[in-house]
């Protein structure tokens, strides 16, 4: 292949996401490299990313070690980016891995190395998120926002609700615990509306954004086609997997003494800030929805519940995936 003289050398745009080797992150990464992009990959530990690798071309796809306690690793990471995501959050903390540290303090962080690179940004919050919280992890995400926004006002924070897909911690988690328990916990007594977002729909926005085709600086809320409660979530897990099992009505105040004691367990199974969060409805709101500051509004679908539980639970079946086959 040879150049024409005098030309300008052209090159895809690259974007850094910090978080890409998790759940949401896979699938953003996919859908950047789909469009084109050089993907660079900040996590903690890129050894163990070498999944994202066969998302995209050879060479497309580029694994770099950072974490947002480290504001060096953070700006290394950013270097010559064009577009740069935050998809960092955790919902328990462990050790120097705080609320604050990194979803507040980070978040700020990475503001500023895209800043200084010249680069986009979009922010990935969540529906929830309320500087005036009880609960740690809304308030950080709170702060979060508000830190970027002072210093990249044209970043775009996209706010879904509760995202499912094959890596999910909601729905998988309970299924997991169904084929164990006879009987699931409903905190609060079930009513705790959700807004249940396709994985892949959140990746979609996330590139929509990046592409400049949401308006500079704006706030959007990603919810499902549907609003369901704590409850019609577990009961339509159940139908998927088919399996039958109590749902027990757990009143917050014992759900606040258990999170006490499991959040300090191996994989925190409950802790009272995610008490605290269910006791608040996590749909996207009236005023977003007028706005048209929603899924729909960006041009993208909806992707319903049941149109996908049922690809990745059918493990949790008593006989998997050859339950129907049973008998033939």
């Amino acid at each position: 292949m040879t150049i024409e003289d005098n030309k300008p050398l052209s090159r895809e745009k690259l974007v850094t996401i910090f978080g890409g080797s998790g759940f949401v992150g896979r699938y953003a990464v996919r859908e950047f490299a789909k469009r084109g992009w050089r993907v660079r990959v900040a996590c903690r530990r890129p050894d163990l990313a070498g999944h994202l690798q066969p998302l995209g071309n050879v060479g497309q796809i580029q694994l770099v070690q950072a974490n947002l306690r480290f504001k060096d690793s953070i700006d290394s990471a950013v270097e010559g980016a064009d577009v740069v995501v935050n998809l960092v959050a955790i919902l328990a903390e462990s050790g120097k891995q705080t609320f604050q540290s990194l979803q507040a303090r980070g978040a700020q962080w990475v503001a500023q190395a895209a800043k200084a690179e010249g680069a986009k940004m979009v922010q990935i919050s969540a529906i929830g998120a309320d500087d005036n919280s009880r609960a740690d992890y809304a308030r950080t995400k709170a702060a979060g926002e508000r830190l970027v926004h002072e210093v990249l006002p044209d970043a775009i924070i996209l706010r879904p609700s509760i995202i499912f897909g094959p890596e999910d911690d909601f729905f998988n988690r309970f299924a997991g615990m169904a084929t164990m328990a006879p009987a699931l916990p409903l905190i609060g007594g079930g009513s705790t509306m959700f807004q249940p977002v396709y994985v892949v729909d959140v990746a979609k926005a996330i590139v929509k954004a990046a592409e400049g085709e949401l308006e500079p600086g704006s706030i959007w809320e990603l919810g499902g086609p549907e609003k369901l409660t704590f409850r019609e979530c577990l009961e339509q897990m159940l139908e998927v997997i088919e399996r039958k099992r109590l749902l027990v009505s757990l009143p917050f105040p014992i759900a606040s003494a258990m999170g006490a004691f499991a959040q300090y367990l191996p994989g925190a199974p409950i802790t009272p800030g995610q008490v605290e969060m269910l006791k608040s409805d996590n749909v996207v709101s009236t005023e977003m929805e007028a706005a048209g500051r929603t899924l729909e509004g960006m041009g993208v679908t909806p992707t319903a519940l049941s149109a996908i539980l049922p690809t990745y639970l059918v493990r949790f079946r008593k006989h998997g995936q050859f339950e129907a086959r049973r008998g033939l």
